[in-house]
């Protein structure tokens, strides 16, 4: 999510938990397929029948070594460098201590805002300003957008400017990456705007069950996010055009119609204007799904990894994911309403007084309703991950069925590798990955291969 997300209310902030993953790779040459070791043999030659002259000058047949995932996956993770291996976990793992500062500084965003009484004031202010109840959570909501992009400033500088550019990954100026978070800003003013007058509007008139249905506005405008987003918003921050590189562009259609998806055209954005990962992504619902793949992939991967990762983002399709996710990452969402149904009057009694705020339905305890479902999803992690986690597998293993390119797969897992820790153990990954492991990709590779021996071709 754009830095400038952190801005959106609480409600929108939810849209990272629904909107398709991405199969990202950073950029990297191609690695050539590995092959297990040939068995030692005294005989001097092989026939192209794949047999041997003996001592005595009879022909006698050769075992084939049998291949061996678990070895073939040793040996392609055996391709990474020492350093580049280093350099990687040490990316990754930070970002296991990046979450926990994100949700303490969140939290302490929160306790400002409402601790010095700024939330109050904000609300006066737009009392003060009307007497319409809807425009006076409309002006709160734009003053609360600009003061969170504010205090969490600097924090998104090191976590989305110089972080990235510390471990190579960023192409962006810091002119440019602010004029990103300028046009993030724009679209979380207008969202945040309308989602939280939506909202507000919702829990004055449901008293009582207020969690409940402000769960289920949250879900509409979500679904309503997902379906403008490929359409309205992504072009905000990139170019998209259709890719007319014949010799890429047909073997993915051909990939996509042999598996009943009406894909007619395969979109490029240029990503390459500020990042060095290769990525690809469907996004979309309800008509607007769109495939697409960035300008890192196109120029920097091989047909055979390029068809691999269309083949694993067709699977989303197929299998809809998009769906999918929406559903069971909405019953997160409805656990986290929950969650403030039982904590926020509560929490409200005890400090209310002091904070000004004088129910749920006063837009000045915004930052109390954001903090509380901070908690709740950070709790939930684990469980989002698993169902994020587990799609990315199913769809990993359509894109091999599809593209039939396992050593292709395996390259662009390691290529993951250059920002994602490859090699995890499995709490870890349970814990903290929303995508299957290097390993763990190359490992169901591999065992594709052997299932299907002469049926593929290297990168």
């Amino acid at each position: 999510m754009h830095p400038a997300g952190r801005a959106v209310a609480s409600l929108l902030v939810l849209c990272a938990f629904v909107l398709c993953p991405l199969v990202n790779a950073a950029p990297a040459q191609a690695a050539p397929a590995p092959t297990p070791d040939a068995a030692a043999s005294p005989e001097p030659a092989l026939h192209p029948e794949g047999s041997a002259t003996t001592a005595s000058g009879a022909v006698a047949p050769v075992p084939t070594p049998a291949f061996d995932p678990e070895a073939a996956t040793r040996q392609w993770l055996a391709k990474v460098p020492a350093a580049d291996k280093a350099r990687s976990d040490a990316y990754f793992e930070g970002g296991y201590w990046l979450q926990l500062w994100d949700f303490l500084y969140t939290l302490a965003v929160a306790w400002l805002l409402l601790g010095t009484g700024i939330s109050r004031r904000l609300r006066e202010l737009a009392q003060r300003t009307t007497r319409f109840r809807p425009l006076q959570t409309g002006i709160y909501a734009i003053g609360y957008t600009l003061l969170v992009v504010v205090l969490t400033f600097p924090f998104s500088v090191y976590s989305g400017f110089l972080r990235e550019h510390k471990y190579g990954l960023s192409n962006q100026t810091f002119g440019a990456w602010l004029s990103d978070l300028a046009k993030g800003l724009g679209v979380s003013l207008v969202l945040a705007t309308l989602g939280l007058m939506v909202l507000y509007g919702v829990i004055r008139r449901f008293p009582r069950a207020w969690w409940v249905m402000g769960a289920g506005v949250v879900l509409v405008l979500l679904a309503v996010v997902i379906i403008i987003a490929p359409v309205f918003i992504a072009p905000l921050f990139n170019k998209y055009t259709t890719l007319n590189d014949a010799k890429v562009r047909d073997p993915i259609l051909r990939m996509a119609q042999a598996n009943g998806v009406p894909a007619h055209d395969v979109w490029v954005f240029d990503a390459s204007k500020q990042t060095k990962r290769i990525s690809a992504n469907v996004s979309g619902l309800a008509g607007t799904e769109r495939v697409s793949l960035n300008d890192n992939l196109l120029n920097r991967a091989t047909l055979p990894e390029i068809e691999s990762v269309m083949g694993h983002e067709l699977g989303h399709y197929v299998l809809h994911h998009v769906y999918e996710d929406f559903f069971e990452l909405g019953l997160l969402v409805v656990l986290g309403f929950a969650f403030l149904g039982g904590t926020f009057e509560p929490v409200r009694r005890r400090w209310g007084g002091r904070w000004g705020v004088t129910g749920v339905a006063d837009p000045a305890g915004l930052p109390l309703l954001a903090a509380l479902l901070t908690v709740a999803f950070f709790v939930m992690t684990p469980a989002s991950n698993t169902i994020i986690r587990s799609n990315e597998g199913e769809a990993d293993a359509f894109g091999l069925n599809a593209a039939r390119q396992p050593d292709g797969f395996a390259s662009i897992a390691l290529k993951l590798g250059e920002y994602r820790k490859l090699d995890p153990g499995e709490l870890e990954e349970f814990l903290f990955f929303d995508h299957p492991s290097g390993r763990n990709r190359i490992l169901m590779a591999m065992r594709w291969k052997a299932a299907h021996p002469g049926e593929s071709t290297g990168p």
